[in-house]
């Protein structure tokens, strides 16, 4: 198990990124959390096995049909025994 933390920069609030995500989470296998942040950027922690975690990190360089990409920065966590996918708030 594995577990990366991405921040998605580009045109990526409103326009369903958040729950397209949980939606292909759910299909890779993956648990963690997907987030809007204060500064418009959209915040995801998947955890996992590597090669489902790589699928999550590959959907989020694209995105949902509407949203713009520009951006992905990721940094490795500690794997924290999350067992499902859900949106959260900022807090």
């Amino acid at each position: 198990m594995i577990c990366r933390r991405a921040v998605v920069h580009g045109h990526v609030q409103g326009v369903f990124f958040r729950d397209s995500c949980r939606q292909e989470a759910q299909r890779a296998g993956v648990a963690g959390w997907v987030r809007n942040r204060p500064d418009g950027t959209v915040e995801a922690l998947f955890e996992g096995p590597e090669n489902c975690v790589q699928r999550m990190l590959d959907w989020v360089r694209r995105g949902p049909s509407y949203a713009r990409v520009a951006r992905v920065d990721v940094v490795d966590e500690q794997p924290s025994g999350h067992t499902t996918f859900v949106i959260t708030r900022w807090s």
